[in-house]
C-alpha cells in the first residue's frame, strides 16, 4: 500500500521529487520498525500504540523535534489516504500530537551585501561567469525556489514583458515580474545559450547539459561566501532575501505571498518576523531611553 500511496502523491498530487523521497524514505523506515518491533509486515494494520512507540523511539534517537513532526505528518497523510480509500476502518494517526519547536527565523542576507554581490564581486567575461550571474540574480529578483529554477524553460521566459513563468508545486504556475536589468541579462544569456543537445532547460552547466541541484548549489554558496558569513548558504536564502526585502521596502504580505507561490498567508507571516528584528534594532540604537 505504501507504493500505491507514492503513486497517488507522485501522479495525482504532483509532489516535488524531494518531498516524495522524503515520504518514501518515513514509511521505509516505518515498515522497518514495525516488522522488527512488532512482527507486523504490513504498516496499514498498525495501530495508534504502534505509531507512538515509532515517535517515541525517533525522539529517544536524538531527532530534532521538527524532523519528527515532518515524519508524523507523513503518517498523518498515508493513514487518511487508506482511511478514504476504505482500506482502514480506522485511522490510528489521527491522535498523534507534534512536538514543541523553536520558532527559527528564516536567514536571510543584508541588502548592502547583496548590492556588493551584483556590483563589485567580477563574475568571468564567458558563459560560465554569465550563467551564473543568471542563477544569482534569477534566485533573489523572483525569489524562486531551486526546483522551480531547475525546471524554468527557455519559453517560460518573456523578456519584453519582463515576466518568468513558474511551475511551483502541485504544478501551480505563478507569474513573477523581473526588473529592466535582469530582462537585459536573460536576452544576452538566452543569446549566448547553446545546449550540447536538444533541451528547453534554460540553466545548463559549462557543458550545455541541463543544470541539477548540487550545481545551482556549489554555484550560490561560491558567491555568496564572498559577501556573507551566513552558516547557511544556499538558494533558499536568496528567496528568504528576497521576500524579507521586499517586505522591508513596504511590500503588501499578500503580494510577497503571491509572488512566492505560497498556499496560505501563513507561511508568509514567518518573514514579519525578520522586519520586527528590524524595528527593535532601530529602536534600541535610535531612541534615547532605550
Amino acid at each position: 500500500m505504501i507504493e500505491t500511496f507514492l503513486d497517488h502523491l507522485r501522479y495525482e498530487k504532483r509532489v516535488s521529487a524531494h518531498t516524495l523521497t522524503a515520504y518514501g524514505n518515513d514509511l521505509d523506515q516505518l515498515a522497518k520498525y514495525l516488522l522488527f518491533q512488532y512482527e507486523c509486515a504490513a504498516p496499514e494494520t498498525a495501530n495508534a500504540s504502534m505509531l507512538r512507540s515509532w515517535v517515541v523511539s525517533l525522539v529517544e534517537e536524538g531527532l530534532n523535534p521538527a524532523s519528527v513532526n515532518r515524519k508524523m505528518a507523513t503518517l498523518r497523510s498515508y493513514y487518511k489516504f487508506l482511511r478514504r480509500r476504505q482500506l482502514i476502518t480506522q485511522d490510528p494517526a489521527r491522535n498523534l500530537l507534534s512536538l514543541k519547536t523553536k520558532r527559527k527565523l528564516p536567514a536571510f542576507v543584508e541588502e548592502k551585501a547583496m548590492g556588493v554581490l551584483f556590483d563589485e564581486v567580477e563574475f568571468t567575461d564567458d558563459f560560465a561567469g554569465l550563467r551564473d550571474r543568471v542563477i544569482m540574480e534569477l534566485l533573489y529578483g523572483t525569489g524562486m525556489r531551486l526546483s522551480e529554477l531547475l525546471a524554468l524553460e527557455v519559453g517560460h521566459v518573456d523578456t519584453e514583458s519582463r515576466l518568468v513563468r513558474v511551475l511551483g508545486k502541485r504544478a501551480k504556475e505563478r507569474l513573477i515580474p523581473v526588473t529592466t536589468s535582469l530582462a537585459q541579462l536573460l536576452t544576452e544569456y538566452m543569446a549566448f545559450r547553446v545546449p550540447e543537445e536538444t533541451t528547453e532547460q534554460l540553466i545548463l552547466t559549462d557543458a550545455g547539459k541541463p543544470a541539477y541541484p548540487v550545481f545551482i548549489q556549489r554555484r550560490v554558496k561560491r558567491y555568496l561566501s564572498v559577501v556573507t558569513t551566513l552558516s547557511q548558504k544556499s538558494p533558499h536564502v536568496l528567496r528568504h532575501s528576497y521576500a524579507t526585502h521586499l517586505l522591508n521596502r513596504g511590500a503588501d504580505l499578500n503580494a510577497i505571498k503571491e509572488l512566492l507561490g505560497h498556499a496560505n498567508l501563513a507561511a508568509t507571516q514567518i518573514y514579519t518576523h525578520n522586519s520586527i528584528e528590524k524595528l527593535k534594532k532601530t529602536h534600541q540604537q535610535a531612541h534615547p531611553k532605550a
